[in-house]
């Protein structure tokens, strides 16, 4: 009866962690959403409310890292519920990064904000912005119903981002050959584009993480690349 009694406050322990990474998750969501609206919008109360709630995301971070240092001493878990404490911890940095590259983007829109729109070019931002967040949402749902056949899709989409990103690149290098005065501004948005391509590459690494913790070992060939083709607004 004490053991039955252990293994179920351990299952439960597991399930308050899986449960914390899925907060941690949806707020870093909700993060990039947010800091895209900030820069679509050219709203700077909302680029200052994503700054603001970064904090959220690093205390819960934390908590995730307490609890599974005080799981791993008294627990001492095997196999497969060790793999699913060292994934959720991997995982909740991978998130923590997720959000500060939101905010960091919230914060370079409030400096855009203070010179003339480059509509297309943000336009461009938006887009690959929107992209990497169903990606996200959609990792987090695999993640939520352990499926890896789903982490895999997203993991598999990698190679779409980095095409959509190196065109971007060169049209944002465009702009600024063609008329310098755009430079300042350019050069923030290829900062911003450059974010969101390592948030998509986030995105794959959490993808990863999800095959190790159910089967052991991550996808069975190398990460597909993109070739760099050029980006075409609509």
């Amino acid at each position: 009866m004490a053991n039955e009694h252990l293994f179920k406050r351990f299952d439960e322990e597991l399930s308050r962690l899986d449960s914390r990474i899925s907060e941690m998750g949806g707020l870093a969501e909700s993060q990039l959403a947010r800091s895209l609206q900030a820069i679509r919008e050219r709203d700077s109360g909302l680029a200052e409310s994503v700054i603001a709630a970064d904090v959220r995301i690093d205390a819960i971070e934390k908590d995730i890292q307490e609890h599974v240092l005080q799981m791993l001493a008294l627990r001492q878990p095997m196999a497969i519920d060790l793999r699913q404490i060292l994934s959720a911890v991997k995982m909740a940095t991978t998130l923590e990064r997720i959000a500060d590259y939101a905010k960091n983007n919230a914060k370079r829109s409030l400096v855009l904000m203070q010179g003339a729109a480059l509509p297309r070019a943000i336009g461009g931002i938006d887009r690959i912005g929107r992209l990497v967040q169903s990606l996200l949402t959609d990792v987090l749902d695999a993640f939520a119903k352990n499926d890896v056949a789903a982490a895999e899709a997203v993991w598999k989409r990698d190679e779409e981002i980095d095409d959509v990103y190196n065109g971007l690149f060169r049209e944002l290098l465009t702009y600024m050959m063609e008329d310098p005065r755009t430079i300042t501004a350019g050069t923030h948005l290829m900062f911003m584009s450059k974010n969101i391509e390592r948030i998509g590459d986030h995105v794959t690494n959490i993808a990863e993480l999800i095959a190790f913790r159910v089967t052991g070992t991550s996808f069975a060939s190398d990460r597909p690349k993109g070739s760099g083709a050029i980006y075409r607004p609509a």
